[in-house]
């Protein structure tokens, strides 16, 4: 098995005016390193093109998990979506990526713009079939995947983005691929790659979007591991082992907390060398230890780290503040979302004399929620977690 995984990201814009969209991503796992992602646009827009999408993708990512036909996929949806009484057709049209074990990609299409294909930050124009299927043209790619492929899906709603106001013929694909190359760098996730075309999609609607509009990417990326330690252990004894399992861990270290960054320094024979900078004057400055990659206060930075974990995942409109910002948490939130694949949190069950103190805002559930709540959003951004109490 390779080293490579697999981030995936998306968005959306409903049409203007509308509370439902009527674009739906599914995505189904296939075992630790395979998954189908299906984008479904169903006819129109509301209501009803809202259930024709979410039936589209759900019937489609189950079939083609279960390892069924695309034929039988396509005749399935042919036969179970209901009809649209004005126009007296029936259908959602869809893009299907399937990844198998890290290493290989299925891209399957029906009547949605072609998927962009982003190798070495630049465009690649990967062969595709033709086959019709129920008198329906379907295009298929099988293709090896290489490290920092990136795969971009999206609804017409993007192409049409800007007709009549910017641009005479919206966002053509070539456009959306100009676009990408432009402000494509490695660091990069498949959420922020997703969500700066969709952006750029809704200026050219003038925030009035013509069209449900939707954009997914998938990155190829390595592993990268990232360990955080908050708190020290329960039991005194239980120290040593807490820090030789955290030290002896791959990829980067955190350290959050007063007592915790004091206890790891004197395990390390180092100093904690506070930093007086207050990047951000709601949170608190973060400090220096040899051997440590960030070292923060505990429980408050945490804290906003989960506030911008749950904006990753809606909107992402804090992106622009943490992706920036030299503060404790925006440093954490990069390395946590950008950067890791896979995390390990090492959490000390101590209790802190100053955190029972009732005037305080702050108790020993309060740090126990905040890691159980930020694992949950991990593990929905696609990280692999594993939580270690002491």
């Amino acid at each position: 098995m390779n080293n490579l995984c697999t981030e995936i990201g998306y968005h959306s814009i409903n049409k203007y005016g509308e509370q439902l969209c009527g674009d739906h991503i599914e995505v189904i796992e296939q075992g630790e390193n395979s998954f189908v992602m299906v984008l479904a646009d169903g006819l129109g827009s509301g209501v009803k093109a809202c259930i024709l999408s979410t039936l589209t993708s759900k019937i489609i990512s189950t079939m083609m998990a279960a390892n069924m036909s695309v034929e039988d996929c396509v005749s399935t949806i042919a036969a179970t979506l209901p009809v649209c009484d004005v126009r007296k057709i029936a259908y959602s049209t869809f893009t299907i990526i399937r990844v198998v074990n890290n290493e290989e990609a299925e891209i399957i299409q029906y009547d949605n713009p072609h998927v962009i294909l982003l190798r070495n930050g630049k465009n690649y124009d990967y062969p595709q079939t033709v086959t019709e299927i129920g008198g329906k043209q379907i295009y298929r790619a099988k293709l090896k995947l290489e490290l920092d492929d990136v795969f971009i899906a999206m609804s017409d709603g993007a192409i049409y983005a800007g007709v009549g106001m910017e641009l005479n013929y919206g966002w053509q694909r070539e456009n959306i691929i100009d676009f990408a190359e432009a402000f494509y760098t490695k660091e990069y996730t498949a959420k922020t790659i997703a969500t700066l075309i969709l952006d750029e999609c809704h200026r050219l609607y003038g925030y009035h979007a013509g069209d449900d509009t939707t954009v997914g990417a998938i990155k190829i990326r390595k592993r990268e591991s990232i360990n955080l330690m908050i708190g020290p252990p329960s039991k005194p004894e239980e120290l040593k082992k807490m820090h030789t399992l955290f030290f002896s861990k791959e990829g980067k270290h955190i350290v959050c907390g007063g007592t915790t960054s004091k206890l790891a320094a004197e395990y390390l024979g180092k100093e904690v060398v506070p930093l007086l900078d207050y990047f951000d004057p709601e949170i608190p400055p973060i400090a220096k230890i040899e051997g440590v990659d960030l070292t923060t206060e505990g429980v408050i930075t945490i804290s906003k780290v989960l506030e911008n974990a749950k904006s990753y995942l809606d909107s992402n409109e804090e992106y622009m503040q943490w992706s920036s910002k030299k503060d404790g948490a925006s440093r954490i939130s990069r390395m946590l979302f950008e950067e890791a694949t896979d995390i390990n949190f090492f959490v000390g069950m101590a209790v802190n004399p100053a955190h029972q103190n009732p005037n305080l805002p702050i108790n020993f559930n309060i740090k126990m929620n905040l890691v159980g709540e930020l694992s949950k959003c991990l593990k929905q951004m696609g990280k692999r977690i594993k939580v270690s109490y002491f």
